[in-house]
């Protein structure tokens, strides 16, 4: 069995091991990363030797650490991310390139049509109808879009969003709640296999399915890198925030809000949440909270864009698409069904 991963920010790790009555053998790993000394290889084929095939990623990765020669050097690398290369070959994951991604990025959609849109095209990914998809989101109007298990009296002033014309929509996976307004953020989903993620835990996906966003923005001057859980930060501060969902039909649905120009004053009148955090941090102001990639790159959003799509292309491959006729009107269903109303909105209240 053949297992990869890119280990974020790091290099990519390979295995390629048998199992016999229920023990990993024949172990081999590989991978472009850096080891001293050359003994260490051997010395984690040897660990890995014999394992119950059951161990998850990160008690894999506490026996090879545990035979590792003292003094070794790991660079790239870590000896978990050894454990999750073992488990893809055990899970028979996919990679990037097994696949032929599609680019779905048109024109401005109202906030509900695109909660109703990340769920129509997880499902078909998961039915097999569509292939693996990035989707671009350009938005309508403003928009608070909090988490599916958020309260919405808790993290939404009612009054404000109404005065500001912020409508409040609920998506369909976890996390916090996001500030948008057009022209002010970068948005994109992806809809993947869940074989693309097989053998990593919720965490160590997250980092995995944005570690090509990072070498966007390294391309654009910014250096970035992923802070547990869901964040993507830099040293001036959050770029970004992730949010995710598995269907249980076998996709999973990953989305990411990043920060261009926000309109921090306003963000925070409207998000309740926003106006603790500060206080909590001691912070007067809610621009201390934002990193517009607007000020870190000096470019103008549809460029950033671009070259965050181009970047994608040259990793992964990337073939220009649109939702066909039955997605859209699926997805303006869901709209009209689900996303537009109380019982879904506030279905915590």
């Amino acid at each position: 069995m053949h297992g990869e991963y890119k280990v974020p920010g790091g290099k990519l790790v390979v295995a390629d091991v048998d199992v016999v009555d229920g023990l990993l053998r024949t172990p081999r790993i590989s991978g472009d990363f850096f080891l001293e000394p050359d003994a260490a290889l051997d010395a984690i084929n040897a660990a890995l030797d014999g394992l119950p095939a059951g161990l998850d990623a990160r008690e894999i990765g506490t026996r090879v650490e545990a035979g590792l020669p003292p003094g070794t050097v790991l660079l790239g690398l870590t000896a978990e991310a050894v454990g999750i290369a073992v488990r893809r070959a055990l899970a028979h994951a996919s990679d990037w390139r097994d696949h032929e991604w599609r680019l779905i990025h048109e024109g401005p959609q109202e906030p509900a049509v695109h909660m109703a849109l990340d769920q129509v095209l997880a499902e078909e990914v998961a039915a097999g109808r569509r292939p693996p998809t990035l989707r671009v989101w350009e938005w309508a109007s403003p928009a608070v879009i909090i988490g599916s298990f958020q309260s919405l009296r808790n993290e939404v002033d009612a009054v404000e969003a109404a005065r500001a014309g912020v409508e409040v929509v609920r998506r369909i996976s976890g996390g916090g709640a996001m500030f948008v307004e057009p022209g002010n953020t970068i948005t994109y989903s992806l809809y993947a296999p869940e074989s693309l993620v097989a053998g990593m835990s919720f965490a160590e996906s997250y980092a995995f399915l944005d570690d090509w966003v990072l070498g966007a923005l390294g391309e654009l001057g910014v250096e970035a890198w992923y802070r547990p859980l869901n964040d993507i930060a830099s040293d001036q501060g959050k770029i970004a925030g992730a949010a995710q969902k598995r269907l249980a039909a076998g996709a999973v649905l990953h989305h990411v809000t990043m920060a261009y120009d926000i309109d921090a004053a306003k963000m925070t009148r409207v998000l309740r949440i926003g106006r603790e955090k500060i206080s909590d941090k001691g912070i007067a102001s809610a621009n201390k909270r934002v990193d517009p990639l607007r000020r870190q790159t000096g470019l103008p959003r549809e460029e950033i864009i671009e070259r965050m799509i181009g970047h994608f292309r040259g990793r992964y491959g990337l073939v220009a698409d649109r939702p066909t006729e039955d997605e859209l009107r699926l997805a303006e269903k869901y709209a009209a069904d689900k996303f537009t109303t109380p019982g879904w909105t506030a279905r915590v209240p």
